[in-house]
């Protein structure tokens, strides 16, 4: 059964450690929200290690300075995976060969020290997906006819961020996962690393047990996040503790005219994907 506690420090004496969302939970790609860093703080300051586990289809290492930017304090986590993490096993091992890169110039990072050369669709070996190339701007439905050509010629699609929607201030940009989808329906092949699927999983629960110095008891874990496909059907299907942060991506649809969560609204957007979450939260704060 579903429970609603008023902040993290009423969950502090059943858990180890917390493996957080970052996009929606601790920042919306503008600025970082201060209660939530400083929940993650406290956290960490009198219960255990925090580890980020985003969809960032970048290298962690490379997300940091984006962290710093936004004002999230270092002293809010202290490990840090992103499905570009897991990304570059997929890679790899369709390495060495041709590949045509979708996303911004801002994500070649991803592909640094792996033999793979810039191809188009026509000609490439697989497709590497990290978002649209001006997400400001374009739709997914902009990419169907040369998806459609790569689909014919039974292109694998490595998308390297689940994400379908993110938060971008009071704007919802389109990502990768919203192109995986138009690519699945036009009967090409997806393969993902990131949330919901387990290897960014085991790459935050080794992190954890790293932090730690010692192996992780899974029934400890805490997973927080606001995603009901990725955060939530990830711990779900990885049977982890969840904390659903529910007002993140899904905005107004799981509170009331007075700004207070509906509960019966948290459960019906659970129940729509077929998942469940041991907490639910408005905000995370501590």
């Amino acid at each position: 059964m579903m429970d609603f506690p008023p902040g993290l420090s009423a969950l502090s004496d059943r858990y180890d450690v917390v493996l957080s969302d970052v996009w929606g939970v601790i920042h919306n790609g503008v600025a970082s929200f201060p209660e939530a860093c400083d929940a993650l703080t406290k956290w960490a300051q009198t219960k255990g290690p925090v580890v980020l586990i985003s969809n960032s289809p970048r290298p962690s290492h490379d997300v940091v300075a984006q962290l710093d930017a936004l004002g999230v304090p270092r002293s809010a986590w202290q490990g840090f995976v992103t499905s570009g993490d897991a990304t570059r096993a997929l890679l790899k091992a369709n390495a060495p060969g041709k590949v045509w890169k979708i996303g911004p110039a801002r994500d070649e990072v991803l592909y640094e020290g792996i033999d793979l050369v810039a191809a188009g669709c026509e000609d490439a070996d697989f497709i590497s997906c990290t978002g649209l190339y001006e997400d400001e701007v374009e739709v997914p439905e902009d990419y169907r006819d040369r998806l459609k050509v790569a689909a014919e010629r039974g292109l694998l699609f490595i998308c390297a961020n689940p994400d379908r929607v993110v938060q971008r201030g009071d704007r919802l940009i389109y990502c990768a996962g919203a192109l995986a989808d138009l690519y699945e329906s036009l009967g090409g092949k997806v393969v993902m690393a990131g949330k919901p699927f387990g290897q960014i999983y085991d790459l935050a629960v080794a992190e954890a047990a790293r932090l730690l110095g010692r192996p992780v008891d899974r029934a400890r874990i805490l997973c927080v996040g606001d995603g009901v496909i990725t955060d939530v059907k990830g711990a779900h299907d990885q049977k982890l503790a969840c904390l659903f942060v529910a007002k993140g991506i899904h905005g107004d649809k799981a509170v009331g005219p007075d700004g207070q969560l509906v509960p019966d609204a948290v459960h019906a957007l659970l129940d729509a994907e077929a998942v469940g979450a041991t907490h639910a939260i408005g905000d995370l704060v501590w």
